[in-house]
C-alpha cells in the first residue's frame, strides 16, 4: 500500500485554486489519499486570536471558506480526506462554518473532527505563562497576554482520523503533523518508531510549504528557471510503509520537482540538520539520499530519528498596541531630493512633537529593505535623482493617538512638503506581539484530544 498526500496551500494567502489539480490527481491513485492545507504561522495565529477576541464565533482562518469551497465536494466524492490547520484559534468555529459550507455546496453527510488542547490558557494562568523565559520573539514582559498555543504533534491528528471523518481541522500543531498524522493512522507507526517517524516528519516538512518544493520561491530567472510558474503545480508525496518518500506534483501543471528544489525546501527553516526538533521525533537529515525516479519525481530516503525533547514550544500572543504606516510618492526630475527633504521634514516634526517611540522613515526605491530606521545606508549612496521614490513612515506604539499623529504628518506633506507629492496611503492596525517559550510536554499532551463535530 502507498499513501498519497497532496498540498493545497503553503501559507495563508497561497493560491486559492492550487488544490484543484491536486485533488484531480489524487482521484487516480489506488490507496489512501489526503489533501493538506498548511496556513498557520505565528503571525497568522496572532491575528486569529485578535479576531476571536472581538467575536468568539470567529478566529478560524479567514481562508477556510475560499480554500475549501474549491475542493470540498470533489474531495468528499473521491474519498480524499482533508487535514488542515484552518482551525487556527477556533477549530470548533471552523468546523461549524465548514458544515455550513457543505450544506451550501450540496455536500451530504460530511464528517468533521477537530483537534483541541493547544490552548494553554484553558488550564494555565496568564501570569504563569508571562513568567516563562522567552526563547525567541518580542518581549512579552508586562504586556497583556492574549493567547498561548502549544505546538502539538501528530498523535492527536491520528486520533482524529480514527473517528472516520472526511475533514480534520486543527489549531496549533507542527506543520509536519498534518502529514505525519495520516501516516501514523494508516501504517500504525508506534511512538518509538523513530526512523519511520523521522521519514514521515521529513515528508511533512517537504510538503508543508506547497509550491516551494515544486519551483515556487526557488525560481530565479536566468539562474534557476522554472517553467509554467503561472500554473505552478503543488506537490504530492507518495509514502510507503517503510517511510520511503517520493515527491512529485499534480498532473498537467507547471513547475518542476528536482533534487535542487527538494534540497532547498528540505533545508528551509532547519537550524540544525542533525537535530530538527519536533514533538514527535528529533529529525536528522544529514544522511538523507535524494534520487531521481523519473520526470518530476524525487525519491527521499535515509532520515533518522531519535526521541524528541521533553518540552513543547509555545507561541505566546500579547497585546502589541498599534502599527501606523503612511506613504507618499515623489516622481520625475529631482524626485529623490524631494523625497529626502520630505523625510527630513517628517523626522523633524515628530521629534519636536515629542514622539518617544522609534519612527522608521525610509525611502523605498533606494535599498530601504537593507537599511536601519535612520536610513543611514541610503544617505551614503549615489542614487539617480530622477525616477520614482516612495516615502514611508511607520511607528509601533501603545497609543493610538500617536499612531494617527505620525500618519497625519505624512498626509500634511501634500501642501506643506516638497513639490509633487502624491499617492498618499495610510493605515492603522492593531498588533499582537508573539514570543516563543517552552513548557513541559506532559500537562499539555494530557489536554490534547480529538473530537467529532456534528452539524
Amino acid at each position: 500500500m502507498t499513501v498519497y498526500i497532496g498540498s493545497g496551500a503553503g501559507f495563508a494567502g497561497d493560491r486559492l485554486d492550487a488544490g484543484i489539480p491536486v485533488v484531480e490527481t489524487l482521484k487516480k491513485k489506488d490507496g489512501p489519499t489526503y489533501l493538506i492545507f498548511e496556513v498557520m504561522g505565528e503571525r497568522t495565529l496572532a491575528i486569529a486570536q485578535r479576531i476571536k477576541m472581538r467575536n468568539p464565533e470567529l478566529g478560524y482562518s479567514p481562508y477556510l471558506e475560499p480554500y475549501l469551497r474549491n475542493v470540498l465536494k470533489d474531495a468528499k466524492d473521491a474519498g480524499v480526506t482533508i487535514v488542515a490547520n484552518l482551525g487556527n484559534a477556533n477549530p470548533m468555529g471552523g468546523a461549524k462554518r465548514t458544515h455550513e459550507l457543505a450544506k451550501e455546496l450540496g455536500v451530504e453527510g460530511l464528517r468533521i473532527a477537530v483537534v483541541l488542547g493547544d490552548d494553554l490558557l484553558a488550564f494555565m494562568g496568564a501570569e504563569d505563562v508571562a513568567s516563562l523565559p522567552t526563547i525567541e520573539g518580542v518581549s512579552i514582559d508586562g504586556k497583556e497576554i492574549v493567547a498561548a498555543n502549544a505546538y502539538l504533534g501528530a498523535r492527536p491528528v491520528a486520533e482524529a482520523l480514527k473517528l472516520d471523518v472526511d475533514v480534520v481541522l486543527v489549531g496549533r500543531t507542527t506543520d509536519a503533523a498534518l502529514v505525519l498524522g495520516p501516516l501514523i493512522h494508516e501504517y500504525g507507526w508506534g511512538p518509538e518508531d523513530w526512523d519511520l517517524l523521522a521519514q514521515g516528519t521529513l515528508a511533512g516538512h517537504l510538503l508543508e510549504c506547497g509550491g516551494q518544493v515544486t519551483g515556487g520561491y526557488f525560481c530565479d530567472p536566468g539562474f534557476k528557471d522554472v517553467p509554467g510558474m503561472d500554473e505552478l503545480g503543488f506537490p504530492i508525496g507518495e509514502i510507503e510503509a517503510d517511510g520511503t518518500l517520493t515527491i512529485t506534483k499534480a498532473d498537467d501543471t507547471g513547475g518542476m520537482v528536482t533534487r535542487a528544489t527538494v534540497i532547498e525546501q528540505m533545508l528551509y527553516e532547519v537550524h540544525d540538520p542533525s537535530a530538527y526538533l519536533t514533538p514527535d521525533v528529533q529529525l536528522d537529515i544529514t544522511n538523507v539520499t535524494l534520487t531521481e525516479d523519473g520526470k518530476d519525481r524525487i525519491r527521499v530516503t535515509g532520515a533518522k530519528g531519535s526521541p524528541p525533547p521533553e518540552t513543547l514550544k509555545v507561541t505566546v500572543s500579547a497585546d502589541g498596541g498599534w502599527l501606523a504606516e503612511s506613504e507618499m510618492i515623489y516622481a520625475g526630475p529631482n524626485a529623490l531630493a524631494r523625497a529626502r527633504l520630505a523625510a527630513d521634514v517628517v523626522r523633524a516634526r515628530v521629534s519636536k512633537h515629542g514622539v518617544t517611540e522609534p519612527v522608521r522613515i525610509e525611502i523605498v526605491g533606494t535599498g530601504a529593505v537593507y537599511d536601519n530606521d535612520a536610513s543611514d545606508r541610503e544617505r551614503q549612496k549615489n542614487m539617480p535623482m530622477d525616477g520614482e521614490y516612495r516615502l514611508r513612515a511607520a511607528i509601533r506604539t501603545l497609543d493610538k493617538e500617536t499612531a494617527q499623529y505620525v500618519n497625519d504628518e505624512v498626509l500634511s506633506l501634500f501642501c506643506s512638503g516638497p513639490a509633487g507629492g502624491g499617492g498618499y496611503r495610510c493605515n492603522i492596525t492593531g498588533q499582537v506581539n508573539t514570543a516563543s517559550v517552552l513548557v513541559p510536554r506532559g500537562p499539555v499532551e494530557a489536554q490534547a484530544r480529538a473530537q467529532k463535530v456534528n452539524p
